[in-house]
């Protein structure tokens, strides 16, 4: 049972340091009894009163990884029914399906997209993370095949599926290394299943039809010793599958029923054989609130959708969208290529680098850490003038690709050029349009000028 805020208040320091982000212990275990903050922000905290604490301070989903190193999956961990009270924590894990009766071009074709289809966006590599791998045939010896081809062809995250405990054993056999998800744990096969994912720590997979059925079953696991679940409704509808998302992170959030406190799994695959129908199912589940996605295959024009829906979803909403800090080159730029300025606000960036592709003038863009800030608001907050820019350029690097010394500010921030040129001797100030449209025009000018 979950503690009281006012409980969680008895086992704290009571000094109101503040080290952990709020001003009193009190307002730090309201927090905590919401699932809103981590005990781990109190580095007071005695070791008793921690190990009271574990209970209350725990996600009310809990986080689960899947697969290891850096390409390892982290999911579930959420705290908030709707993103604009604080954030979603993890993004939902997106997986191809491969089945061992597949023949070997489409086995190949498939790995190939999941490696290919990847995307830079606002500085971020944007890719799927898993392949989910079904054993059809029925055949262990042909299942355990596939499970070693994908290994040795790719560093995906793996999804092993089958309910047969034998076939599972030994497929994980080649692959226990990559800690794969079980898929998956039912009423019948929990006990074996459950062996498996304590002797080898691997997160399981449990799939009953309806919530209560799937309740039960968690508990069981939980009682054989199973940490790391992940909950399948087994939903076959999208209909359906979204009322029992919608249930299930409501009794996690809200009434903090721990047996469907868990990540859950969704199989968009088998909703729909159509694959536009099927990106807009996995579409629904980025938002409500799946914590894998299986997709019966990857398709630039759909899965491309589905990655900037999830990061633009699983992004702070209390920050804004920003690009990393630094020199883009756009165009293959030379030594003789224009350099622009501007902020690093996610879509202020993307209009300015699509103008400039637009122009087809080879140019380098200088991003500045403005703090997501746009032009206007960064320069009126003190986070885009003359002080500011001068370090970054001279720091930056791009004095040494350039044999010229211009660099092209935006036209909203004209006054800061003379104090630009100030801060860099040498260097010429050029002030550039106020309107992203005009850049291509005016860089074609500049070019023939």
């Amino acid at each position: 049972m979950a503690l009281s805020g006012i409980e969680i208040f008895k086992l704290l320091p009571k000094t109101n340091c503040g080290k952990c982000g709020v001003p009193t212990c009190l307002a730090f275990a309201m927090s905590l009894a919401a699932g809103k903050a981590e005990l781990s922000a109190c580095p007071l905290v005695t070791a008793e009163a921690r190990a009271k604490l574990e209970e209350a301070s725990a996600p009310p989903i809990r986080p689960v990884v899947i697969g290891s190193g850096e390409r390892a999956l982290k999911v579930g961990g959420e705290t908030v029914l709707f993103r604009h009270e604080k954030r979603f924590e993890n993004p939902p894990g997106l997986a191809i399906l491969i089945t061992d009766v597949m023949d070997t071009a489409e086995v190949g074709a498939r790995l190939t997209r999941f490696k290919e289809l990847s995307y830079i966006r606002v500085g971020l590599k944007l890719r799927p993370e898993l392949v989910a791998l079904r054993c059809d045939s029925g055949d262990a010896a042909r299942f355990t095949g596939l499970v070693s081809r994908v290994k040795s062809e790719s560093d995906a995250s793996i999804i092993l599926m089958t309910s047969n405990p034998d076939i599972m054993a030994t497929a994980l056999k080649a692959c226990a290394e990559r800690r794969p998800l079980l898929y998956c744990a039912t009423m019948d096969n929990a006990e074996k299943m459950a062996a498996l994912a304590k002797e080898t720590g691997c997160p399981l997979a449990a799939r009953a039809p309806g919530l209560e059925e799937l309740s039960l079953l968690t508990e069981k696991l939980a009682q054989l010793g199973v940490k790391d679940i992940v909950i399948d409704s087994g939903a076959g509808t999208p209909k359906q599958a979204l009322h029992d998302q919608v249930m299930i992170r409501r009794l996690a959030l809200n009434k903090k029923f721990r047996p469907l406190g868990f990540p859950t799994i969704v199989l968009a695959n088998e909703m729909t054989a159509d694959p536009m129908k099927e990106a807009l199912v996995a579409a629904t589940f980025v938002a409500k609130y799946g914590g894998i996605i299986v997709l019966s295959d990857f398709q630039g024009e759909t899965l491309f959708p589905l990655l900037v829906l999830r990061m633009n979803l699983y992004s702070d909403p209390q920050r804004p969208l920003a690009t990393t800090e630094g020199i883009y080159d756009i165009g293959g730029p030379d030594e003789n290529s224009p350099v622009l300025i501007t902020s690093n606000f996610s879509l202020t960036y993307f209009i300015v680098s699509g103008e400039i592709e637009n122009s087809r003038v080879p140019s380098y863009l200088l991003v500045k850490d403005t703090e997501g800030l746009s032009v206007m608001t960064a320069w009126a907050a003190g986070k885009f003038g003359a002080d500011t820019i001068a370090p970054l350029i001279k720091k930056s690097g791009i004095a040494d690709k350039v044999k010229h010394r211009r660099i092209i500010i935006p036209g909203y921030i004209a006054s800061e050029s003379g104090g630009l040129e100030e801060e860099l001797p040498g260097w010429q100030v050029i002030v550039g349009p106020r309107e992203g449209a005009h850049i291509p025009p005016f860089l074609k000018n500049l070019k023939t000028a």
